[in-house]
């Protein structure tokens, strides 16, 4: 799965209907750019494809003020709001996806209901747990890693990222269940985290 797609389907569904430099303001703003592949191009050329795939709707609006063709806008579509809801669940519950996909989703969990969110990180837990012993059962010799060499020293990585990444997602289930934060369907506006058109990104 690639965060560039969550990511920008997240970003204009926020602003209702938003350009590609608005999209591209916000990833800026939130350092998606440092943790992702969400670069310029990658940026443009998504909002293109999804147009194409239907998941979001293009308008042209007026002809740029330095000459150049008609800025687009870009809209979520009914079958966009469907793989955004499809990609945020597979971001937030399984352990597989690289950190970008982690971090786009935990990004955009506020658009869906708390009690959700938290059973899907509880399935992420599941999901390390059931993976961690299955790769120690495997590949750890009876005489303990050192039998490996420095090949061993993989194992370790992979244990450590495991109990790192479970640590991660129970701190946050934690916090979650003691009521931080705005979730969909709860009394107050969720923390929107984007830049008004024209509004200057002190981080880009």
């Amino acid at each position: 799965m690639s965060a560039i797609r969550l990511l920008v389907l997240g970003a204009v569904k926020q602003h209702g209907r938003a350009h590609g430099y608005q999209v591209r303001n916000d990833l800026e703003y939130w350092g998606a750019h440092e943790w992702s592949h969400a670069k310029p191009g990658s940026i443009y050329h998504a909002l293109k494809q999804m147009a194409k795939q239907g998941l979001l709707r293009a308008f042209e609006s007026a002809p740029s003020t330095a000459g150049g063709p008609p800025r687009v806008e870009y809209e979520i579509t009914d079958a966009g709001r469907e793989e955004y809801l499809r990609l945020l669940r597979v971001a937030l519950s399984s352990y597989e996806q690289g950190l970008d996909v982690r971090a786009a989703g935990i990004g955009f969990m506020v658009d869906l209901p708390r009690a959700e969110v938290v059973e899907l990180l509880r399935a992420r837990v599941r999901a390390l747990d059931e993976w961690q012993a299955r790769v120690t059962g495997y590949y750890t010799p009876e005489g303990g890693l050192e039998q490996l060499g420095h090949i061993g020293e993989l194992m370790r990585l992979w244990v450590f990222s495991a109990d790192a990444g479970r640590a991660w997602a129970t701190g946050l289930i934690e916090r979650l269940e003691a009521g931080a934060y705005v979730f969909a369907g709860e009394g107050g506006e969720p923390f929107v985290g984007v830049l008004a058109d024209g509004q200057e990104n002190p981080y880009a």
